[in-house]
């Protein structure tokens, strides 16, 4: 049986999105990395993808511009290693999919990763993670749902578009919260009383019937016209005017948030399995850059606190 690359990608991304159940997000991502690398490429032919192809693949992508810009001046630089290994991971993937189909083509164990830079993470300090909280003021419909959403972001570590596709009818006489997150995978989380409390004023307040837990709110009477659900860009768009008015210099989204929530436990004595299992990290070793926060933490204690003798 004949096989070409075109026909091969198109039946690989169907595969991933309905037996692996890959979000429509990540399929499109998948079908950017393999259309750009089957451009490179010129073939249609899996024969064509080699050992020598995929070293050229590599050092074409190595000196590609990001295309990134700002204020029309080009800051991006070449591609960051890391982006560069989402074209391979999905390229490894393709070639998996391939020897599962019994097409001859390039083994998938021939692709290694570069090797990036350890992780750095932006945090925001304890006053200013204080000050972001409370800087949602008033009794209004809008205050009281912003004030909702970032108490509930901090208090579950929950992803952003976890966070978006909350229904409006949650549970909040007990303390656990049941997600679907990434890879269509349920996890428990846990509610504190500060967030079930805001939680709270900001649904007896509502008068909607929108099955959405946080929607638009538009207008200037701030009800909710619109009973849709808030996006992932308008909860950042939040986060970033409160932090703004918190006095915060700092660039904050929903993920630095997400990062407090880790620290804070591992700060306090929580386990990295058990930081790993609330925030829904499918390998441990995602979690571990969070030790690197505490580390410096330890240091810090230890250079002050340290031989004090006179």
């Amino acid at each position: 049986m004949s096989h070409n690359l075109k026909t091969l990608k198109q039946q690989f991304l169907e595969y991933i999105e309905i037996e692996k159940g890959r979000s429509l997000k990540t399929v499109e991502n998948y079908d950017h990395y393999l259309t750009r690398f089957l451009g490179f490429l010129k073939s249609d032919s899996p024969q064509a993808i080699t050992s020598e192809s995929i070293r050229e693949f590599r050092l074409w992508l190595n000196r590609q511009s990001s295309g990134r810009s700002r204020g029309g001046n080009d800051i991006g630089g070449t591609l960051k290693k890391k982006t560069q290994n989402y074209y391979l991971i999905s390229l490894r993937a393709f070639l998996k999919y391939l020897a599962r189909r019994n097409v001859s083509t390039l083994s998938p164990e021939h692709i290694e990763l570069a090797k990036v830079g350890e992780r750095h993470i932006d945090l925001i300090s304890s006053d200013e993670l204080k000050r972001l909280m409370e800087a949602p003021k008033g009794d209004d419909l809008k205050a009281l749902r912003d004030k909702a959403i970032l108490e509930l972001l901090f208090s579950t570590g929950l992803r952003v578009s976890e966070l978006c596709s909350l229904p409006r009818d949650i549970d909040l006489h007990g303390d656990e919260l049941s997600v679907r997150g990434k890879g269509d995978k349920v996890r428990v989380v846990f509610i504190s009383d500060e967030a079930k409390k805001a939680l709270r004023k900001y649904l007896d307040k509502r008068v909607d019937l929108g099955d959405s837990l946080f929607a638009k709110i538009a207008g200037d009477d701030r009800k909710i016209n619109d009973s849709s659900g808030l996006t992932s860009r308008s909860i950042e768009r939040i986060i970033k005017f409160y932090a703004i008015k918190a006095g915060i210099s700092k660039k904050v989204t929903p993920h630095i948030i997400r990062h407090c929530f880790a620290t804070d436990l591992l700060g306090n004595g929580a386990d990295l399995r058990s930081v790993q299992m609330l925030l829904g990290h499918a390998n441990i070793g995602t979690t571990q850059i969070y030790t690197h926060i505490t580390d410096s933490e330890l240091k810090r204690v230890h250079k002050q606190f340290h031989n004090k003798r006179k």
